[in-house]
């Protein structure tokens, strides 16, 4: 492979290029501190665990002590590797030598990491919740599929200028040295960005993964945040489905963007519909719960479940904004639950039979303004009336028994007039 000017540093390079304020905010979770710890070099790791339970610092001279004059380099980048990352802060004396003293939030979160074995960031949706979830190869498949699309849409500038999938968080992001525009011209890759391409995929993953966190805080994000979130993705299980609930703002925001990129896969809600018009939606999504109440009643909302039932009037609601009953019969198809998707048919044909009359009997019904007369005084005037607006074709309706009649709304001057003759 040629060589290549874009460098992409790994992630513990960025986490150590934040303020040492937002690197101590990072340490008030304990699986920050064990991903950080996960992360050190092997001489690294052995000082932090080592230095655990010391509580005054140590000085520089004696800890060069702890290894052979042949590992003195291994040593230096150790240690230096453990500044950076503040678990190890350096102290100064009053004869200005140099001690090392543990950063105190790390060292207090690992000791109770150790001692209690903490809990999961957030436990992922049991099984019987989800039913059938992505195999890990089709999870592979969805992602090499999406980074595809986006190193095809970066090649394409035409497409970008066009529009995409991709969100506008994502889109500055790729736009950040990979892509330019003039005005009234079409994006076109830079320098940096034909570089890119031909990097392997790992680092150009990197790559967008350090611009993304960089741009933060033009999108208003404090990436302090944003790398605590993603630290924790570490620990989180692969083909594992999780709540989008248990999420804030931001975190829901960085997995869309994450999703779009292929590295996580937002799984849709699943629908099941009874023969008696009940209908559960497996889901967590807002959205879906929002299209469903488009065209049903929704009743309750739990964490991960919508119960909801396909009513008369609900469906004249959505055929009132123009969905056909097609459509509806559709989406509940295409989103039917696993454990019914197989059944022929998914959706129980009483349903879709009567989603489509309902249709059909609002479509078979014509409005017409009208107006009303009743309460005549006599027989033979209620029948005067009944031929006058008869003879101009404007009857609607006539009850003879309690002498209502119903005359087109146009009729209405033309029938007062008559009556104000006949009186």
């Amino acid at each position: 492979m040629p060589q290549v000017m874009v460098v992409a540093r790994n992630f513990m390079d960025m986490v150590a290029a934040l303020p040492a304020a937002k690197l101590d905010m990072l340490y008030d979770s304990a699986f920050i501190c064990e991903a950080v710890l996960r992360s050190l070099p092997p001489l690294a790791k052995k000082y932090a665990l080592q230095m655990l339970y010391v509580s005054a610092p140590v000085a520089a001279a004696a800890m060069e002590e702890w290894v052979l004059d042949e590992y003195a380099a291994k040593h230096r980048v150790a240690i230096d590797r453990l500044l950076q990352l503040r678990v190890f802060v350096e102290v100064r004396d009053r004869r200005k030598e140099v001690s090392y003293k543990m950063n105190q939030k790390f060292q207090g979160n690992m000791q109770k990491y150790l001692v209690d074995g903490g809990s999961l960031p957030r436990e992922p949706i049991p099984s019987s919740v989800t039913a059938r979830l992505p195999t890990l190869a089709e999870l592979e498949s969805f992602a090499l599929e999406q980074w595809e699309c986006f190193l095809l849409q970066l090649i394409n500038s035409s497409q970008v200028e066009r529009g995409t999938s991709f969100s506008s968080s994502m889109m500055r992001t790729f736009q950040r040295g990979l892509l330019s525009s003039r005005d009234g011209e079409a994006p076109r890759l830079t320098e940096n960005g034909f570089q890119f391409l031909l990097m392997e995929t790992n680092a150009q993953l990197w790559y967008i993964m350090r611009e993304y966190i960089s741009s933060a805080e033009e999108r208003g994000v404090d990436p302090t945040e944003l790398i605590s979130f993603l630290l924790e993705l570490s620990f989180h299980t692969l083909g594992e489905a999780y709540s989008l609930n248990t999420l804030t703002d931001v975190q829901r925001n960085a997995i869309r963007d994450l999703a779009e990129l292929g590295l996580v896969k937002l799984q849709q809600g699943f629908v099941v519909v009874e023969t008696n018009f009940r209908m559960y939606a497996y889901s967590t999504s807002r959205l879906h719960c929002e299209i469903l109440r488009l065209f049903s009643r929704v009743e309750y909302q739990l964490p991960n479940l919508i119960v909801g039932s396909i009513t008369k009037e609900s469906l004249y609601g959505a055929f009132e904004n123009g969905i056909t009953a097609e459509q509806i019969i559709s989406f509940l198809q295409q989103n039917a639950h696993p454990r019914v998707a197989d059944k022929i048919p998914a959706v129980p044909e009483n349903v879709t039979d009567q989603i489509r009359l309902w249709e059909t009997d609002r479509n078979r019904v014509d409005m017409t303004l009208s107006h009303l007369y009743e309460d005549f005084p006599s027989k033979d005037m209620f029948e005067q009336c009944c031929d006058y607006a008869r003879d101009h074709g404007c009857l609607l309706w006539e009850d003879a028994k309690k002498m209502r009649l119903i005359v087109r709304v146009e009729f209405h001057p033309e029938m007062r007039e008559f009556l104000r003759r006949l009186r």
